[in-house]
This record gives C-alpha cells, structure tokens and sequence, in this order.
C-alpha cells in the first residue's frame, strides 16, 4: 500500500514541476532568448492608435494619461472614449487634448442600448483609430517606462495579429493586496505561458494590442454581443493562434494598476472573467483547472501516504511526504520568483507560498458559488 501511495504522489509531483516549467518556465525561457538574439522582432515602428474607456474616471485619467502621451515613440495618437461619465472626464481630457495634440476624445450616449456600453466605446474607439496596429489598455493603468509603445511595437511582424502584455496591481504591504498581486501574477503567467508554448486562450485589456484588420475582419464583438463584458478575453479566444499571437513581457512593458480600491476592482474582474470563461472555445481553459485538481491530488495523497505510514509504523516511509511537499514550494517558488522578477515584479514570494497557493483556488471556487446566485442581469447586456 506505501509503495503505491509514494508512487502516485511522485507521480503527481513529476506532473506539477513539468506544468511548472513548460507552461511558466516559458516566460523565462523568452527573456534568455530575446538576450541571445534568437527571437526575431520587427525594424519597423508602424504608426499606432492607443485606445482607453473610460467612465466616472477623471482623476485617473488625469493622473496616468501623460504617461501614455509621453510615449518615446515616433507617430501615435491617444482615442480616449468617455463612456457617459458624469464625473470631470469631459474637462480633463479638454484641457489635456490642449496640450496634446495627438490626443483625442469622443463620447457614448447614455441612450445607447442593445450592446454593452464598454463595447460601444470599444467600437467607436477603433472605427475612429487612424491606424492599423491598436492598443489597448485602461484609465487605472500606467506603463512602468516611456519604451511601452516600442516593446509591445517591435512584436508587429507581419504574421502578427496580436500581442499580449502583462498588466499587474501597484505593489501594497498589506496581506491581502499581495494576495490581489499574487492571484493576478498566477492568471497572467498562465495565459502568457500558454501563448507562448504555442496556445493562446485569453488576453487582458489592460495590456494587448491588435490589428483593426482583424477587427473588421471578424465583425468585432459580434461573437458576445450578450455580454457586457468579454471584450478583451474571449475576443482574444476566438481568434488568436499559435502563428498570429506574439507575447512581450519585457520588465519595461509592463502596465501597472494603480487602483486605490484593489480589493474591489480585482474581485469585478475575476467575476467578469469567470463569466467569459464559460464561453473559452479550446482545451487551454482547463489548464488552471488541471493544475489545481493535480495539485489537491498531490496533497491528498500525501497526506493519506504520511497517516498511513505513522498508523502501520512503516518508518523509512514517513519522511517521504514530507520531503515531497517541501520539495515542491521549494520548486514552485523559484519558477514563481524567478518569473515575477523577469516581468518587473519586485515583490516576492517565500513563506506566504504554502497560504497562497492553497488560498488561491479556494477563493476562485468561493467566487464561483457566488456567481451561481448573482442576477443574471449583472453580466448580460441591458
């Protein structure tokens, strides 16, 4: 009985550390070859559209935009849509648009209906862009340098539809906002990870860029038009492929949310998202899940293989186990630092690891019953 208990908790050990380093490693694996030169990037650096929505959100605005119009980047232009704001939107991006010329600004009506208002300003956003390439992000975000628009342009090769970035909340002491910064770190070196083994299933607006071709092409949000939100994520799953999709996740291109209510902004999203992903077309969706469920297995049988030992007094075998879950936070947290760092990071990650890698999927299955007994409404278009 020990031995088949040691063997499928090693099994299940070999599992995770090979999910460790093919589906995160990879992230690492990227910055090693972009140093040696083996990652072909474009010359060119093609005129760009940056698209923001906003609503109710001034002084974010005002706070984040100059840093995306202070770009170092040859020819771009700032479309910001204020989704009826009733807050000094309007104002500020008046007074901001005279002092930068290539930015500008429109409006939704409030009596717009039929589509969720969130895709209407997407929609206006990108029917306005003068451009090919866009890019996306939102009024709470901040590029960490002014190389953004260059890093994320150098990916525009011409096989290239689109590009995911990395976005991430500001860095707070408090246990629960590194527990924001740590579930966000997680979700984005999954997806991220995934696109570059070859198997994009999702992308966040915060950070990412596309054709308006493809746009076009593929008739916009008409695939979720019955959602208010899935513009960024399952937009993303419906058309990116192992050849189109390209990953930058250069320290100096990363977003930072600089929101001053993480707890709240993080929880919309993760609901938002576990909505969307009901929709993922694909076996990349389950990758979480397959991660989580072999993880849970792992710790059950060890812990089942350690009172199985103690209670038939087989002694060489109960420091087994233990030995197996060390191991394994020892693993998982030099891939998860070492990634972090490589992203731009700079929190890290050592004796809350055991708390927050059995928290994280808890709290996720915690949102999910929530979500079973939320209104309908909330999610659907009005």
């Amino acid at each position: 009985m020990e031995i088949i208990l040691v063997s499928i908790a090693g099994a299940l050990f070999i599992i995770q550390l090979l999910y460790l380093f093919i589906v995160y490693g990879a992230i690492n694996r990227r910055k090693n070859n972009v140093v040696k030169d083996k990652i072909k990037f474009s010359d060119e650096l093609p005129p760009l559209s940056v698209i923001v929505c906003a609503h109710d959100q001034a002084e974010y605005l005002q706070q984040n935009l100059p840093a995306l119009l202070k770009q170092d980047y040859p020819e771009f232009e700032v479309i910001v849509i204020n989704d009826n704001s009733t807050d000094d939107t309007k104002e500020v991006l008046t007074l901001l648009s005279q002092e930068y010329p290539h930015l500008y600004h429109s409006f939704t009506s409030q009596s717009a209906r039929y589509i969720s208002h969130k895709k209407l300003s997407l929609t206006l956003g990108i029917k306005a862009a003068k451009n090919e390439w866009l890019v996306f992000t939102e009024p709470d975000c901040k590029p960490t340098s002014d190389q953004w628009l260059r890093l994320m342009a150098r990916n525009f090769t011409p096989e290239k539809e689109i590009v995911l970035g990395y976005s991430s909340f500001e860095s707070n002491p408090k246990k629960r906002q590194r527990f924001i910064a740590f579930d966000t770190l997680i979700t984005s070196m999954q997806y991220l990870g995934m696109a570059l083994i070859g198997s994009p299933f999702m992308g966040v607006g915060k950070n990412m860029a596309y054709r308006k071709s493809l746009f076009i092409k593929n008739k916009g949000f008409a695939s979720n038009l019955h959602l208010l939100r899935g513009e960024d994520s399952i937009f993303i799953n419906r058309y990116a492929t192992s050849k189109n999709t390209a990953v930058e996740t250069d320290a100096d291109a990363m977003m930072t949310v600089n929101t001053w209510n993480n707890r709240k902004t993080w929880k919309e999203e993760k609901m938002n998202y576990l909505v969307s992903a009901k929709y993922f077309k694909g076996m990349q969706r389950f990758s979480l899940g397959f991660e989580t469920f072999t993880k849970y297995l792992f710790y059950g049988f060890c812990i089942a293989g350690l009172v199985t030992s103690i209670i038939f007094r087989n002694i060489p075998f109960i420091p087994i186990y233990p030995c197996l879950i060390l191991l394994r936070y020892l693993f998982i947290g030099f891939v998860w630092n070492k990634t972090a760092a490589n992203l731009g990071e700079s929190q890290r990650y050592y004796l809350t690891i055991p708390l927050f890698d059995l928290y994280q999927p808890i709290r996720t299955w915690a949102l999910k019953i929530r979500l079973s007994f939320t209104r309908k409404k909330d999610f659907i278009r009005k």
